[in-house]
């Protein structure tokens, strides 16, 4: 009996001793997955790793005993590579936490596996809705933006404006079909119409033959489905055809700082669109923005891509600090940042809904004038601004297994 009761006790001391081992650890590795070399390496790529990095250092862990790994992965845009990194790093490399996985198609795709594999995604880089829709997983949490808020914004305010009559221009594939499929959805809500639709491939360089289909519909709104580089190269192209010129208006349905950078005031000027960062909104996006510029090679300022890395990850990094320890449990950790509320200095206070939705305003922008702008990355006039509260799908229209009824 003396003998059974000891063993108890040994027992229970080594699962306590473990436990407490168990909440002491203190080690985190982030994977940042991303497009380091293609169409939107402006967006994610090298900026998205430095604001990891930033974020690293802005928490103040490793003075706290904390050792924090980064490793970063070019996914190429193609699901099956980003899975097969996902795979590696897990299994490998012992990855706790995915961020940026720019790409809705690759997001979707190492999604399933964080779910399988019990880590965490942050995704600030994808923009499907999907992901916390009918894809909706307890490990993932959507920071930044999606479609549904994209086509809720701008969709709304041009047929507001008098855009009732639309044609899409749209990436084949996850991102440019949620896209099309949530601004239609809004249009013909708010009364206005579709006329058609053309898809072009992924990282196109000749978008003559859909610019000319979408100028024969006569659609008084060109909504460009896409992004990154196949944005701006159907804003140039578009103005070699006088698209503009001949009274049709294209709508950015997601366009980003570097893409107005990159395609200049004099041929970006007037286009509105939505973001949730702007480098210029207040002091605090100002400060972190001028850091980040001066640590990028081009000194560009974030995107709002690169922001929301920074962002999540300062949650993240407050939420395995409050738990003592990480504890490399991806539901656990993601439900107890589901708990706290969010609060940095570039996107403010905000919360993260059951379905993983990050909540905080959307801002409605329209480009400068070459006239109106005071210096370099100065390119913004805010049209409007929608209450985080209002921005995104409504859980009572969520699909989401996770959201209770």
């Amino acid at each position: 009996m003396k003998h059974r009761i000891s063993a108890v006790l040994l027992g229970t001391a080594l699962a306590l001793g473990a436990s407490g081992a168990f909440a002491q650890d203190k080690t985190i590795k982030i994977g940042v997955l991303t497009d380091n070399s293609g169409l939107y390496s402006d967006i994610g790529g090298a900026g998205s790793t430095l604001a990891a990095q930033m974020a690293v250092e802005d928490s103040g862990l490793a003075a706290k005993g904390w050792k924090i790994d980064i490793v970063s992965a070019d996914h190429q845009n193609k699901p099956d590579i980003g899975t097969n990194t996902a795979r590696q790093w897990i299994d490998v490399d012992k990855v706790d936490i995915f961020m940026d996985v720019l790409n809705s198609g690759v997001a979707l795709a190492v999604s399933n596996l964080v779910k399988e594999k019990n880590v965490i995604m942050i995704n600030t880089g994808a923009a499907s809705s999907d992901l916390t829709n009918t894809k909706c997983s307890p490990n993932t949490i959507h920071w930044v933006y999606d479609t549904y808020m994209l086509a809720n914004s701008t969709g709304q305010a041009l047929v507001k404006a008098g855009g009732d009559t639309w044609y899409f221009l749209t990436a084949d594939y996850a991102f440019g079909h949620a896209l099309e499929r949530d601004t239609a959805a809004v249009v013909v809500k708010s009364g206005g119409k579709v006329l058609g639709t053309v898809r072009h491939p992924l990282n196109s360089s000749d978008f003559s033959s859909f610019l000319l289909q979408a100028q024969a519909s006569k659609a008084k709104i060109i909504g460009m489905a896409n992004a990154g580089g196949d944005t701006t190269n159907t804003i140039k192209q578009a103005s070699e055809f006088g698209i503009v010129a001949g009274g049709q208006k294209l709508a950015g349905l997601l366009l980003f700082i570097n893409d107005v950078h990159s395609l200049g005031l004099k041929v970006a000027q007037g286009l509105n669109f939505t973001e949730t960062f702007y480098w210029d909104l207040n002091d605090g996006t100002r400060a972190f923005s001028k850091r980040f510029s001066e640590r990028m090679k081009n000194k560009a300022m974030p995107s709002m891509i690169q922001a929301g890395v920074y962002s999540g990850l300062i949650h993240y990094f407050k939420t395995v600090e409050a738990m003592g320890g990480n504890p490399h449990d991806g539901i656990k950790v993601v439900e107890k940042m589901k708990s706290m509320p969010t609060d940095d200095p570039l996107f403010g206070k905000g919360t993260i809904r059951a379905d993983g939705r990050k909540i905080h305003p959307a801002y409605l922008f329209e480009v400068k004038k070459p006239a109106e702008s005071k210096g370099p990355w100065d390119y913004y006039k805010l049209i409007g601004t929608t209450p985080g509260d209002q921005a995104f799908r409504p859980l009572s229209q969520s699909e989401c297994p996770l959201v209770k009824k």
